[in-house]
């Protein structure tokens, strides 16, 4: 039970849902778009969270596409994790969305909830910032369509009211060589520690890192260092780590050194699949 009470709007399309959104914030009532749902459960019940008035999106039609239009797929923000592993359009996303939470929870967990979430790890957002990912947006002055790394920095810097309708990846991101690992804090039982996407596009790996730094990140400096040719891998992992963003996490799920630690070891292995290169 949320130790507050709210209004529920089930709007019909995107356009009902932002004027809806503006209506209610003029009246002061904090609306909160709302999809799966368990962020502000999770939340709410202690006291990180709190709304008026929830905005139910996830039957808008276009936040439930997932087809290929031309030499894209378009995936909706309001699908599950688990529509989204069992379609398998996306192998790498449906790698990475697998290791999210528990299969129970991934059945409420939307895309676009994991990824405009405020708990930090937003794992599902890895494998779009290695695929160069566009996103559609609805708002006050209508739709538009923006690259990923134009409004996901850390976060998805969404304005006052608007919604993540789509992502929109190129086929070729898609058919791309790839690695997904998450490790635990206790292996399978435990609290997500570091999650690691990687793909192989153009000669040239990508990784981007989830539970490393208080946000999901990918780094050109860290990609540059780990695609020098002629190094070993050793060397290589040494200079990606040694350009990482900052701040490292340092909590009860893991010290600073350990996540590192594990950092290290995943970059190895993402050499090891999609480069060929090991430690000799």
């Amino acid at each position: 039970m949320l130790p507050f009470d709210f209004e529920y709007y089930k709007p019909e399309t995107l356009q009902e849902a932002v004027e809806l959104y503006q209506y209610l914030d003029q009246q002061g009532k904090q609306p909160m778009f709302f999809s799966g749902g368990t962020e502000l459960i999770t939340l709410g019940r202690i006291d990180l969270a709190y709304t008026e008035a929830v905005i139910d999106i996830k039957d808008i039609a276009e936040c439930k596409v997932m087809q290929v239009s031309g030499d894209h797929l378009l995936i909706g923000s309001t699908l599950t994790l688990t529509q989204i592993e069992e379609a398998n359009l996306f192998p790498l996303l449906t790698k990475t969305a697998s290791q999210v939470a528990d299969h129970s929870a991934r059945g409420k967990i939307t895309l676009g909830g994991n990824i405009c979430a405020r708990i930090f790890y937003r794992e599902a957002v890895l494998p779009f910032l290695l695929a160069d990912s566009q996103v559609v947006i609805a708002g006050t002055d209508g739709g538009k369509v923006v690259a990923i790394h134009d409004v996901f920095q850390g976060e998805l810097k969404l304005k006052r009211g608007e919604i993540l309708v789509q992502t929109a990846t190129e086929s070729r991101f898609i058919r791309a060589p790839f690695f997904s690992f998450k490790r635990r804090q206790q292996w399978e039982t435990g609290y997500p520690l570091i999650t690691v996407a990687a793909l192989k596009i153009d000669q040239e790996v990508r990784v981007a890192v989830s539970g490393l730094c208080p946000f999901p990140f990918r780094s050109k400096e860290v990609e540059t260092a780990l695609n020098k040719s002629g190094q070993s891998a050793v060397a290589r992992v040494d200079g990606a780590l040694a350009v990482l963003p900052k701040p490292i996490l340092n909590d009860v799920e893991g010290s600073a050194e350990y996540r590192l630690f594990v950092l290290r070891n995943l970059l190895v292995d993402v050499l090891a699949a999609l480069d060929g290169v090991r430690i000799r």
